[in-house]
């Protein structure tokens, strides 16, 4: 079986959702993510993503990003993402948590979940080393506290790495919590500091192939067929092909080269 391959939006995050939208189309994507900005979002936007997203036949993958902040009060913001993406039919939330007390953040996830339910979402956690959830274990602990069908676990593969986690710890993990995966490549290692893994999360990545993780290695072991995100957030990239198309099309070429070496089918 093959694996969707997604523009994911961190790839031109300086760009809004329809341009995300037109440059995916352009570039040979089936699919994307967008970033959802509450001060940049309204009728307008929804009205042109929608267009680009039906111009190109594209699926959306994804909306990012809810934070749950400390203290894991959600506000209308945080309503407004997720409304977002029923409104663009995407499939997942990405979420993200600042908040150290698992109890909170379960219950916050569990709201979440119920907002996301009408449009069949999945509600997919991430774990970093940037935010108050910091491995794997924190991430499935908070999702099993929350006990909603709709919470999920998202595995990006440089976070993966940063956690120290292996990629057989993920045979353990049922298929049911994965519902897509965000991949890049990047260097193996990482200063132990918030600046550093700040700086690796959004402007360090490179396309798989390009550094030293184990990104094929992990795709091995995660669910058949599972969406593939590319999660390119690199400064060497944006400064490359600032034009959304060129760098969509850059990442989708050299990722589909290391793909197909290691016999890995997109589609």
């Amino acid at each position: 079986m093959s694996h969707i391959l997604s523009l994911a939006a961190g790839t031109l995050p300086e760009f809004q959702p329809e341009q995300v939208a037109r440059a995916a189309g352009e570039a040979g994507f089936s699919h994307c993510g967008f970033t959802i900005e509450p001060e940049h979002w309204g009728a307008a936007a929804l009205a042109g993503s929608k267009a680009a997203i039906a111009d190109h036949g594209l699926s959306v993958l994804d909306v990012e990003v809810v934070w749950i902040p400390e203290g894991g009060q959600l506000t209308d913001d945080h309503r407004m993402i997720i409304d977002a993406g029923i409104e663009l039919g995407a499939a997942n939330v990405l979420v993200v948590s600042s908040e150290p007390d698992h109890g909170r953040t379960a219950e916050a996830l569990h709201k979440l979940c119920s907002w996301a339910e009408p449009g069949n979402m999945r509600v997919a956690l991430e774990f970093l080393m940037i935010t108050a959830v910091q491995s794997m274990d924190s991430a499935l602990d908070i999702i099993r506290k929350a006990d909603h069908p709709a919470a999920a676990l998202l595995i990006d593969t440089l976070h993966f790495q940063r956690a120290g986690h292996r990629a057989a710890q993920l045979e353990d993990v049922e298929a049911c919590l994965l519902p897509y995966t965000q991949i890049c490549d990047g260097n193996r290692d990482c200063e132990k500091s918030f600046e550093a893994y700040l700086e690796d999360a959004i402007d360090l990545r490179s396309c798989p192939g390009e550094g030293s993780l184990p990104v094929a290695e992990i795709i091995g072991v995660l669910p058949e067929a599972i969406p593939l995100s590319l999660e390119i957030r690199s400064k060497i990239y944006r400064d490359r092909f600032p034009d959304p198309t060129d760098r969509a099309s850059a990442v989708r070429t050299a990722s589909l080269a290391y793909l197909e070496q290691h016999k890995i089918a997109v589609r």
